[in-house]
C-alpha cells in the first residue's frame, strides 16, 4: 500500500510569537500549492501555536502542538487539554517523545492516556518510540520499540489506525548529529509494521511510520528512499525554513 510521505517538524522550546509567524510564513510561501505528494505538520511550542494556525491557514500544512494532558479541564497547573488544543486550530498532538519519557519520567501508561484523549477528540496523535544507546547496545532494541508501541497504542481500535502515526526516533540519534544509517532504520521499521500487524492486521497498512533523530537536508534524500520509512520528524533543521524546505523537496521529488 503506497502512504503519502509526511514531513514534520518538532520546533521544541525555540521560537517567540513573532519568529514562530515569521517561519510559518516563510515555509507557506516557499512550499507549493496544493503540496502535491507530500504532506506537512509543525509542532510549534504552545505560545505560539494559534500565531502559527493562523499564518498557515489558507495552506495544506497542518499545525499540531507538542503536548498535552489527558483530562478535558480541572486542577492540572501547567497542563494543555485537548479542547484547549483544538480551541487554537491544532490538529495533531505529539506523544512518548523522548524527551517526555527520558527527563520528564512519562511511562507508556501515561503515553497511552494521552493518546487515547487525543484520539476522543479527533486530534491525531504521533506516538514517537526509540531505544536509547545503551538499549541498542545490548540488544534490546526490538523489545523497547514494541514495548512502547503496545504500550501506546492500548485500547486503540483497528478503525483508528489511519489516525495515528509512529515515528522512530534512536534516542542516541536526536540531537547529537549521529543518525541511524539506512540498514538500521530499515530493520526497525520493518519491525514496527509488524507489531502493528499483529495489532491491527491489514489495517496497520495504513499507518505512516517517519524516522526522526538528527534528520537533515543531508541525510533525507537517503532515509526517504529507505524502504518502510513514511517521513521524516524533524527536529532542529526545521527551525531554519531553508533547510527544512529542502527536506520536504527530497520526499516531494
Amino acid at each position: 500500500m503506497s502512504r503519502r510521505p509526511l514531513i514534520a517538524g518538532n520546533w521544541k522550546m525555540n521560537c517567540n510569537r513573532a519568529e514562530g509567524a515569521t517561519l510559518a510564513r516563510e515555509l507557506f510561501r516557499g512550499l507549493p500549492t496544493p503540496l502535491g505528494t507530500a504532506d506537512v505538520a509543525l509542532f510549534p511550542p504552545f505560545t505560539c501555536l494559534g500565531r502559527v494556525v493562523e499564518v498557515v491557514s489558507e495552506s495544506e500544512i497542518t499545525v499540531g502542538a507538542q503536548n498535552l494532558y489527558p483530562a478535558d479541564s480541572g486542577a492540572f497547573t501547567g497542563e494543555i487539554s485537548p479542547l484547549q488544543l483544538l480551541d487554537v486550530g491544532a490538529t495533531r498532538v505529539l506523544v512518548g517523545h523522548s524527551e517526555r519519557r527520558h527527563l520528564l519520567g512519562e511511562d507508556d501508561a501515561f503515553v497511552n492516556r494521552k493518546l487515547l484523549a487525543a484520539l476522543s477528540h479527533d486530534i491525531e496523535p504521533l506516538l514517537c518510540v526509540g531505544e536509547t544507546l545503551e538499549e541498542r547496545e545490548g540488544g534490546l532494541t526490538s523489545a523497547v520499540v514494541e514495548r512502547q508501541i503496545r504500550g501506546g497504542l492500548g485500547g486503540v481500535a483497528e478503525t483508528r489506525a489511519q489516525d495515528v502515526t509512529i515515528a522512530y526516533e534512536p534516542v542516541w540519534a536526536i540531537g547529537t548529529g549521529l543518525t541511524a544509517s539506512p540498514s538500521q532504520a530499515a530493520e526497525v521499521h520493518a519491525w514496527i509494521r509488524e507489531v502493528l500487524l499483529s495489532l491491527w492486521g491489514e489495517s496497520a497498512a495504513k499507518v505512516r511510520i517517519l524516522y526522526g533523530g538528527s534528520a537533515k537536508p543531508d541525510n533525507a534524500r537517503e532515509l526517504l528512499a529507505t524502504e518502510g520509512i513514511d517521513g521524516l520528524l524533524v527536529g532542529g533543521a526545521s527551525l531554519q525554513a531553508r533547510s527544512f524546505l529542502q527536506i520536504f523537496a527530497a520526499a516531494a521529488g
